[in-house]
């Protein structure tokens, strides 16, 4: 079973989770479906294994990570990503 005791930080607002979690799993778990801004207007999760790169978001000052395939952390801060992030090709 997993424990759902952790915590990452989104936009500012605290966001509980489970471990193991990607952060895309628990943010559409607390409703949050938003993650950038695009000039076609609002995107988020689409596809969820990291091909479309809908996802994009800013952990811990690292713009352009993929929400889908990153594990959360405690504690980890997570933004919206600006406009024209790019994508980070470290997934982890």
């Amino acid at each position: 079973m997993t424990e759902c005791d952790t915590t990452l930080v989104f936009e500012g607002r605290n966001v509980n989770c489970c471990a193991g979690d990607t952060v895309a799993a628990a943010l559409v778990a607390t409703g949050e479906l938003s993650l950038r801004q695009s000039s076609c207007g609002e995107r988020g999760v689409f596809c969820g294994i990291g091909v479309c790169q809908e996802c994009r978001v800013t952990i811990d000052g690292r713009a352009g990570r993929l929400a889908c395939m990153t594990t959360v952390q405690d504690g980890m801060r997570v933004e919206r990503s600006p406009e024209r992030a790019a994508l980070v090709d470290d997934p982890a």
